[in-house]
């Protein structure tokens, strides 16, 4: 048995007590990383209660609850950040990635801890799939916002979009890592696959629009 609330309070007492000596963006982003943390704890708790509710088998869970639990769950800070301290649209997708790369921290710390660090190679694949599975939902969603921050109903109704797109990229990934063969393979170099394509393409956009003009 994994006792991951001990893994959290290990994790995060360090980084609590920093909070006592650093300021600006190093004390606020490190408040972001323990909410991703604590965030990846509740939901587990979130995950298992909604499995036994539906009575789900774990490949059902990992395909159609997992993805729609972890999701919101990741958005509730960022949306409190933006509902209680009303940040600049910038500071937006960096709030979403450190939350993303929180939660995808003590996510892999608990996989160590319940399966050991032994295999190299798997675990450098599960660094490039699940973990990065979570820092493309963070890209995703934080630029969404930032992007529809100047309107309130285009903010909602895009926040929810953005959301869906999110949930379906991690059922979309959890369910080809519960296939065999080729599809498995896929599943692995998916979320790296549209992180390329995401930084390529935020690297094109504004010269395409420059040229346009």
């Amino acid at each position: 048995m994994t006792y991951i609330e001990n893994i959290f309070i290990c994790l995060a007492i360090p980084m609590f007590l920093s909070l006592f000596f650093t300021k600006g963006s190093t004390r606020t982003y490190t408040i972001f990383v323990i909410a991703g943390m604590g965030m990846c704890l509740l939901s587990a708790y979130v995950n298992s209660f909604f499995m036994g509710l539906y009575r789900a088998d774990i490949m059902i869970t990992a395909i159609e609850i997992t993805p729609f639990c972890e999701e919101v769950m990741k958005l509730l800070p960022l949306l409190f950040f933006i509902l209680i301290f009303e940040p600049d649209k910038k500071d937006l997708p960096a709030a979403a990635i450190v939350i993303a790369i929180g939660f995808a921290t003590f996510e892999n710390v608990c996989y160590l801890t319940e399966n050991g660090a032994e295999n190299f190679s798997f675990l450098l694949i599960r660094g490039c799939s699940a973990g990065a599975l979570h820092f493309l939902c963070g890209i995703f969603i934080g630029y969404s916002v930032s992007c529809e921050f100047n309107n309130f109903w285009l903010t909602l109704t895009g926040t929810i979009g953005a959301l869906g797109a999110c949930i379906g990229f991690h059922a979309i990934y959890n369910l080809l890592i519960t296939a065999m063969g080729i599809w498995r393979s896929a599943g692995y170099f998916f979320p790296s696959v549209l992180i390329i394509i995401l930084f390529v393409a935020k690297r094109l956009l504004p010269k395409l629009m420059a040229s346009v003009k």
